[in-house]
C-alpha cells in the first residue's frame, strides 16, 4: 500500500474509533484503535511495512519529547532520588527477572530477546497512572513516585530493550562493554539533548531579536525539535537519541516562559498542536498494532511449538509477572518509608496492587517491539519474533481490561482510564500532580458558573434592535451548558437523573403540554389548515422523542431523533425551493401556529408555577430561564423567517460575543480572588477564551 493511502487510511480509522469512543467512554479509546486495526487487516488484507529507523524517529523522539515538555518539577523534583531509582532500577530488575521467566516460558527465545522483551514491556504509560489518581486512593507521595517514573522510565526500557535485541541479533554481549556503553550513551545523550536544546532556545531568542515574530513559524521549529535532536545525537555521535529528546523535552518544558514576552500567543498555538500531533501519533500506533496482529497471530498460531492455549496463558503469565514485581516493588517502598508510623499491612497491599495495576503499557511498548528486526546478523530470520509481537500485544491489552475491571473493583469509582495522547488530555502544568484541594471548583463548575456570567451579561444588553441576535447567542450558550451537564451526568453512577435535568424534564412536558393543547384548539376553531395540524404533530411528536432521551444513555431512540430531524431539515430545504403563492401561505401560517404555540407553552409554564403546591418546590430558576429564552428564541426565529441575517445582525452579533467574553474573564478573576479555582484551572479557562477571541478576529478578518 502506498504511504499516503495508508496515512489516509489511518488517520479514517482514527477518527472512527473516536466516534465509537464517545458512545462508549469506559472502554479506551486505544483498545478500540487495536479492534480496528486488526478488523481492517483481516477483512481487506492490508499491511503495513515497518522499518526500524523510521519508525523510532517518527513514533518514539515526538511522543517522549512530549512527555518530557509535560514533566511537573515542583512535586517531583523533590523525589528525584527514589524517581530515578525506580525509573533505573526497577526497570533492570523487571528486565532481569521478567527476561528469565519469559526464557524458562518460551526455552525457543534466546535469553537476550527474553531480556529484550521484558526491558519494552517495563515501561508505563504516563497518562494512563496520572488517570489513575482521579481513582485510586494513593498516597501523594507514591502517586508522585510511581507518576515521575512513568515519566522517565521509557528511556531506561528502550536502551535496555536495544542492548537486549543488539546481543539478539549478533549473538555476542559483554557485561563490561554494556557498562561501559550504557554510561556513554546516557550520559552523552542527556548532555547533547540539553546542549543541544538550549542551542535551539538561542538561536529562536536571536530570531525573536530581529523581529522574527511569526508563530506559525515558530510552532513548526519546535515541532521538528525532538526529530533533529535525536538524528544528530543518534547518527552523529552514537549516543542515545531516547535520553537526548527527553531532557531536551524537560529543558523546553522549563524555558517556555522565555517567549512569552515576544508572542504571548505562542503557548496557545504550541499545547494546542502538541494535543493533535500526539493525539495522531499515539492512536496510529495501536491502529498499527492491530493490523500488525495477524502477522503475530498467523506465525505463532501455526508454530508447531506452541498451542494458540498456550500462547495466550503465556501473555496472562507475563503480565502477572510483570504486576507482581511492580506490587513487590512498591510494598517494599511503602515499608520502608513508614517504619516510624507504619500502616496496616491490608492497606499497604491494597496501594501495591493499585500501583500495580496502573501500570498500563501504551504507545512505547508497542513502537519498539515493532522495531524489533525481522532478520540477525547471518541474515537467517530473527527467533521468535511474532510470538514477541503477540505478547507484547497481549500485555498491552490484558493490561488496560484488567485494569478497567480491577480499579473500579478496588476503589468503587467509575473513571475511564486515560492514555497518552487521548482526547481528554491536557497541556501539563508544573503542578498537574497535586492534590486538588476540596473546597475548590471543579472544571464543569468553573464553566457554567462562567456562562452564566456571559449570559446574564447579553441578557443585559438585550433590546428591541439586537433582540434576535442576543437571543441566538443566548442560545449558544445554553447549548454548551447542555453539553457539560450531560457529560457530567454520563459519569455519575446509577440510572437516577441528577435534580436539574428531573426538575428541566418536569417543566418541559408541561410546557409541551401546553403548546399541544393550542395546537388542538387552533384545528378546531378552524383557524390552520389540516396540513399545518399535521405539521404540527410531526413538530410535537420530536419533541417528545428529545424529552425521552433527556438523561439516558445511547439508544434507537436517539437514532429516531436524528431520523426526525434530518427529514424536517429535508423538507425545510424542499419548501424553499417552492416559489408559488400557495407554498407562500402556508409557511406564513406554520410561521403563526408555531409562534402560537411557543407563546402558549410559555403561558402553560407560568400558570404550573404559579400554582402553591409547585411554589414550594422552588424550582431551578436557571431551568426556568433556559425553557422560556428556548421559547423566545423559537418565536423571534418565525418572525424573521425569509429574513437573511444581514450585516447589522453580524456586527450585533460579534458586540455581544465580545461582552460575553469579557464577562466570562472578569468571572474568572472573580473566582480566582475569591480562592474558588486554582491557578492552573484559570489559566485553561483564559486558554478558551482566547481560542474564542482568536476565532472572532479570523472570522471578522474573513468577511472584510
Amino acid at each position: 500500500m502506498a504511504i499516503i493511502e495508508a496515512v489516509i487510511l489511518l488517520v479514517m480509522l482514527l477518527i472512527v474509533a473516536n466516534i465509537i469512543g464517545h458512545y462508549v467512554p469506559r472502554l479506551p479509546v486505544s483498545l478500540i484503535e487495536i479492534g480496528l486495526g486488526l478488523l481492517v487487516a483481516l477483512l481487506f488484507s492490508v499491511e503495513i511495512p515497518l522499518k526500524t529507523d523510521w519508525f523510532m524517529l517518527v513514533f518514539v523522539a515526538p511522543l517522549l519529547f512530549n512527555d518530557g515538555r509535560r514533566f511537573p518539577k515542583r512535586e517531583l523534583w523533590a523525589l528525584r532520588g527514589p524517581i530515578i531509582g525506580n525509573a533505573i532500577f526497577l526497570v533492570f530488575v523487571t528486565t532481569l527477572i521478567g527476561g528469565l521467566a519469559i526464557h524458562l516460558l518460551v526455552p525457543k527465545l534466546p535469553l537476550a530477546a527474553s531480556f529484550a522483551l521484558a526491558a519494552i514491556l517495563s515501561p508505563t504509560d504516563p497518562m494512563a497512572v496520572q488517570s489513575i489518581s482521579e481513582q485510586a486512593d494513593l498516597p501523594p507521595r507514591v502517586l508522585h513516585l510511581v507518576s515521575g517514573e512513568s515519566l522517565i522510565n521509557d528511556a531506561s526500557g528502550l536502551i535496555s530493550f536495544k542492548y537486549g535485541i543488539a546481543a539478539a541479533v549478533t549473538g555476542y554481549f559483554s557485561i563490561q562493554q554494556a557498562a561501559g556503553d550504557f554510561l556513554y550513551i546516557s550520559i552523552v545523550g542527556a548532555i547533547a539533548g540539553m546542549l543541544l536544546m538550549y542551542a535551539i532556545h538561542f538561536i529562536r531568542l536571536f530570531m525573536l531579536q530581529q523581529g522574527i515574530e511569526d508563530v506559525v513559524f515558530h510552532t513548526v521549529l519546535q515541532l521538528i525539535t525532538p526529530f533533529v535532536i535525536y538524528l544528530v545525537v543518534e547518527d552523529l555521535l552514537h549516543a542515545s537519541g531516547v535520553i537526548a529528546v527527553v531532557v531536551a523535552g524537560i529543558i523546553s518544558h522549563a524555558s517556555r516562559n522565555i517567549y512569552l514576552d515576544y508572542l504571548p500567543e505562542l503557548k496557545l498555538v504550541t499545547e494546542q498542536t502538541w494535543s493533535i500531533g500526539v493525539y495522531l501519533l499515539n492512536g496510529l500506533v495501536f491502529l498499527i498494532l492491530g493490523i500488525e496482529l495477524p502477522v503475530a497471530m498467523r506465525g505463532t498460531v501455526h508454530s508447531p511449538l506452541i498451542n494458540t492455549g498456550e500462547e495466550i496463558l503465556l501473555v496472562l503469565a507475563v503480565w502477572g509477572i510483570l504486576i507482581l514485581i511492580r506490587t513487590c516493588w512498591t510494598l517494599s517502598y511503602l515499608l520502608y518509608t513508614n517504619k516510624s508510623n507504619p500502616k496496616q499491612l491490608k492497606d499497604n497491599l491494597k496501594i501495591s496492587v493499585l500501583s500495580g495495576l496502573s501500570g498500563v503499557r501504551g504507545a512505547i511498548t508497542m513502537a519498539g517491539v515493532l522495531s524489533v528486526p525481522t532478520v540477525l546478523a547471518d541474515g537467517s530470520p530473527f527467533p521468535e519474533r511474532g510470538l514477541m509481537l503477540f505478547i507484547a500485544a497481549g500485555v498491552i491489552i490484558v493490561s488496560l481490561v484488567m485494569a478497567i475491571i480491577f480499579i473500579p473493583i478496588l476503589t468503587k469509582v467509575r473513571t475511564p482510564i486515560e492514555l497518552r495522547g487521548t482526547a481528554h488530555e491536557e497541556a501539563s502544568d508544573e503542578t498537574a500532580l497535586v492534590p486538588v484541594d476540596d473546597q475548590l471548583l471543579s472544571e464543569f463548575d468553573a464553566k457554567i458558573y462562567m456562562y452564566r456570567v456571559a449570559v446574564a451579561a447579553v441578557e443585559a444588553q438585550r433590546h428591541i434592535e439586537n433582540n434576535r441576535a442576543a437571543l441566538d447567542l443566548i442560545a449558544e450558550y445554553q447549548l454548551m451548558m447542555r453539553r457539560f451537564e450531560n457529560q457530567q451526568n454520563e459519569q455519575t453512577e446509577g440510572d437516577e437523573l441528577p435534580p436539574l435535568i428531573a426538575e428541566e424534564l418536569i417543566l418541559r412536558q408541561v410546557a409541551f403540554e401546553g403548546e399541544r393543547q393550542k395546537l388542538e384548539t387552533l384545528r378546531s376553531d378552524g383557524e390552520i389548515t389540516a396540513k399545518t395540524y399535521r405539521r404540527g404533530k410531526r413538530k410535537l411528536r420530536q419533541k417528545q422523542i428529545a424529552l425521552s432521551v433527556i438523561g439516558s444513555n445511547f439508544s434507537w431512540r436517539h437514532v429516531q431523533l436524528m431520523f426526525y430531524r434530518g427529514l424536517t431539515m429535508l423538507k425545510r430545504l424542499i419548501a424553499r425551493l417552492k416559489t408559488s403563492q400557495k407554498s407562500t401561505a402556508a409557511l406564513t401560517e406554520w410561521r403563526t401556529t408555531e409562534k402560537e404555540m411557543a407563546k402558549a407553552g410559555i403561558k402553560q409554564l407560568s400558570y404550573f408555577l404559579k400554582q402553591p403546591e409547585n411554589r414550594q418546590h422552588h424550582y431551578n430558576r436557571q431551568v426556568i430561564y433556559q425553557i422560556i429564552i428556548r421559547y423566545r428564541n423559537q418565536i423571534e426565529n418565525m418572525k424573521n423567517i425569509g429574513h437573511t441575517k444581514t450585516d447589522i445582525y453580524e456586527q450585533q452579533l460579534q458586540k455581544l460575543r465580545i461582552k460575553a467574553l469579557t464577562s466570562e474573564r472578569l468571572a474568572i478573576q472573580e473566582l480566582l480572588e475569591q480562592h474558588k479555582i486554582s491557578w492552573e484551572l484559570a489559566d485553561e479557562l483564559r486558554k478558551d477564551i482566547n481560542y474564542a477571541e482568536n476565532a472572532l478576529i479570523l472570522a471578522d478578518t474573513d468577511t472584510e
